[in-house]
């Protein structure tokens, strides 16, 4: 179990390093920006769809490893993704990250995003985490006010 934790954490900090997707989309439909008062993680998603389709996506800002990370993996899981499964997906990796259930069973397969299982063991990182996931959700329904981790 050890060398699964150490993969895992290596897979986390490989992302928080070289984040994938790291930029601002030149023309996005849709823009949210997010803030965690709590540790001052910061993030801006970018999103591109045609048909409900998600045909590029991005995001930009400052925050821990875990909050880059989080952000990195969530847009290449998302990319070519319906609106309707990136809001399944957010559920399924909220299920995870706050040990309300496991990776197996939910109507998504959440593959690579396993490694934040053990966010669950330190609430004070959930919000970390989940940060890009609710910014991501925010620029889905079009809200303009920046998202609060609180």
């Amino acid at each position: 179990m050890s060398e699964l934790r150490d993969l895992y954490q290596e897979v986390i900090l490989e992302h928080a390093k070289s984040p994938r997707n790291y930029r601002v989309l030149a023309t996005p439909d849709y823009k949210a920006e997010g803030f965690n008062p709590l540790c001052g993680d910061r993030c801006a998603v970018y999103l591109s769809m045609k048909d409900h389709v998600i045909q590029d996506i991005a995001f930009q800002g400052s925050g821990c490893a875990i909050s880059r990370a989080s952000a990195s993996m969530m847009t290449q899981s998302l990319k070519g993704k319906t609106a309707e499964e990136a809001e399944g997906l957010f559920q399924s990796f909220h299920g995870i990250v706050t040990g309300q259930n496991a990776a197996n069973g939910n109507h998504l397969e959440i593959g690579k995003l396993k490694v934040f299982a053990g966010v669950a063991g330190f609430p004070a990182r959930v919000k970390c985490a989940t940060l890009p996931w609710h910014t991501m959700q925010a620029a889905l329904h079009g809200e303009r006010e920046p998202v609060s981790a609180e």
